[in-house]
């Protein structure tokens, strides 16, 4: 028995869904019209269901998010969304808020949102138990305890792979809540991670100052397909429903690369979907949006994870100046070409940038040159060519098919039967002619059968019966091949149906016993869940009003003592800072916490008042 691994893409849109499947995606995710955790990316039921059309002719799945909490007024709306989109024929419905699990639910599976804290071998039980189909588990998990949950699970476990990171434990983040009133956990985040901030000391003193101390790099488990397959993921997502087409292509080939070189050499797992992927240009993920590359914790506590100049992307550092003249300036390092967009930090510390007007030899002409010095590191955030590449159809997914032609006396018949395979034929009516030439007429049967056309089937072998065939013309031929395959497309989405799933309430307990604002429980059904399974909320979610001074707003992993090498756990001659420590953007102040024995960092809304300079 062999374990299927999923290459998980973001959609913005249906077209974006598509080209994600085209450059070898085995499944999307796609918000729905409304209550998704990103909600500038909603779509409307016609086009989700014009997606899913799309994608299970390649045995490829469509799951849609309606992961946001939400409110009793909104539930009922839920509800119907939820129904709409199981008639479109989702494969899963990704949610955060357990309210939806007092409704009668259609029969369609459900994927648990990393927006509800799956960090720990006993949530993810406790998941599986109520009837999830599959979790998307915390960003911040080591292989070690990935390896834990899959121990005491079954259950399908779904992890990000690569893109931008939330500093915070996803869902609990109430930073832009409590700052903006824009809650991450109703899809409105105003990133307030990505700001500048200034750290002080105990003492109040400045310790760093106009730094994005909580702004962290991008994700790239790349290198890392092995190892997460051997520790029970078995899905393996892509961030991204904001980001745009050519991005999604470009990051969605080079790890369809990486999952594939890993599959030839490991017979145990096979692909998730159907058909081969021809690309038109060479994945590269360092010419696609990064504000630099961390592996996160996927190894431990390893690398200093932050991008602390700079929450814009860089790119890749492509050089150095080494003389700056009248319009133009001259690098060492790699070539630049017309359109290029390059970057680099000036002597304050700011990132700048402009764009490349033209090339002429050596010399460079810049549509800007302010700051711009001799030994500066440049970086290219944009790459002209590439994305140009990027812009057009950049690849083909094709699904290999075998075709057995035959002809007798009245008729001739073409059977198709592809890799999956799923067999299909066609037949017409038509008396045998002989042919003038039989080498030409055995030669034009091959020609016009070898070509597939503007299908999604690519003809991988071909057999002809008499081996001297009667003379067809090119229209007959074409409409046997066509009608075949149309056939076999029928008969593909016929037999591809979504596995249903239908949900039973059921009386498993729930690890905790008490929860406070950080359950998000934001309606009545969400509390007659939480009660069905012996738990008592203590006080509803913040976004139902409640007042966040002096509460703790987020929990993260990242640390802002390890990344200014002042936790002596990790750093040999570790900086000493006074405590307890402060981060302020000139109108709030936040007071940092330490669990070490965790190995966590707590951000508290100290005031809502302008902060002391």
């Amino acid at each position: 028995m062999t374990t299927a691994l999923e290459l998980l893409s973001p959609a913005g849109n249906a077209a974006i869904g598509k080209a994600a499947i085209d450059h070898g995606a085995d499944a999307v995710y796609i918000g729905g019209p409304e209550f998704s955790a990103r909600a500038e990316a909603g779509n409307p039921i016609e086009e989700i269901a014009e997606l899913i059309g799309y994608a299970h002719q390649f045995a490829a799945k469509v799951y849609v998010a309606l992961n946001t909490i939400l409110t009793d007024s909104e539930i009922p709306k839920a509800l119907e969304l939820v129904r709409r989109i199981h008639a479109a024929g989702a494969d899963g419905l990704i949610i955060q808020d357990v309210g939806l699990l007092e409704l009668d639910l259609p029969p369609i599976p459900l994927i648990a949102s990393t927006q509800m804290h799956n960090d720990t071998p006993e949530k993810v039980k406790f998941l599986e138990s109520l009837g999830f189909s599959r979790v998307i588990l915390a960003r911040e998990l080591t292989l070690s305890e990935i390896k834990a949950i899959r121990d005491v699970t079954r259950i399908k476990l779904e992890f990000f792979v690569h893109g931008a990171l939330c500093v915070s434990y996803s869902g609990q983040c109430y930073m832009s809540q409590a700052a903006a009133g824009r809650s991450a956990n109703r899809g409105v985040c105003a990133q307030p991670c990505r700001h500048a901030y200034t750290l002080m000391d105990g003492e109040g003193k400045i310790v760093l100052e106009n730094k994005h101390l909580l702004s962290l790099k991008d994700l790239n488990l790349s290198g890392a397909i092995e190892d997460m397959a051997i520790a029970g993921v078995t899905s393996f997502k892509i961030e991204g429903r904001y980001k745009d087409a050519g991005y999604v292509k470009n990051v969605t080939a080079a790890y369809r690369r990486e999952i594939d070189r890993f599959l030839k050499t490991t017979p145990q797992y096979r692909r998730a979907s159907s058909g081969k992927t021809t690309l038109g240009f060479e994945p590269d993920l360092e010419k696609t949006f990064n504000r630099g590359y961390t592996r996160y914790f996927i190894s431990g506590r390893n690398q200093k994870i932050g991008a602390i100049d700079t929450p814009k992307s860089l790119g890749k550092e492509i050089g150095t100046v080494t003389a700056v003249k009248q319009g133009f300036f001259q690098m060492q390092g790699d070539r630049v070409k017309n359109g290029d967009g390059l970057c680099f930090f000036t002597s304050s510390g700011n990132l700048s940038g402009f764009r490349v007007n033209r090339v002429e030899g050596d010399r460079i002409y810049p549509s800007a040159m302010k700051d711009l010095a001799r030994g500066v590191r440049l970086y290219r955030n944009h790459d002209h060519e590439f994305s140009r590449l990027l812009d057009k159809t950049s690849s083909v997914r094709k699904i290999g098919v075998s075709l057995w032609f035959d002809q007798s006396q009245s008729k001739i018949s073409l059977k198709a039967i592809d890799e999956d395979g799923n067999e299909a034929a066609a037949e017409i009516d038509i008396a045998y002619e002989p042919p003038r030439n039989p080498e030409m007429a055995l030669n034009q049967i091959t020609a016009q059968l070898s070509s597939a056309g503007n299908t999604i089937y690519e003809v991988e072998k071909i057999s002809i019966h008499p081996a001297k065939p009667g003379f067809l013309a090119l229209g007959v031929l074409n409409r046997l091949r066509r009608e075949a395959l149309d056939n076999l497309t029928r008969i593909r989405l016929n037999r591809y149906q979504p596995k249903g799933s239908v949900f039973r309430p059921n009386p498993a307990c729930c690890p905790e016993k008490t929860l406070d604002y950080r359950a998000n429980v934001l309606n009545r059904h969400a509390e007659k869940f939480y009660a069905r399974h012996g738990t008592t909320v203590l006080e509803p979610a913040l976004e139902g009003g409640g007042n966040p001074n002096g509460k703790m707003i987020m929990t993260t992993r990242y640390c802002i003592c390890h990344q200014l090498d002042a936790c002596p756990r990790y750093a040999q001659k570790a900086i000493s800072l006074k405590k307890p420590l402060h981060l302020t953007d000139g109108r709030r102040q936040y007071r940092l916490s330490f669990d070490c024995d965790r190995c966590v960092m707590h951000v508290h809304q100290a005031s809502s008042e302008p902060a002391a300079p």
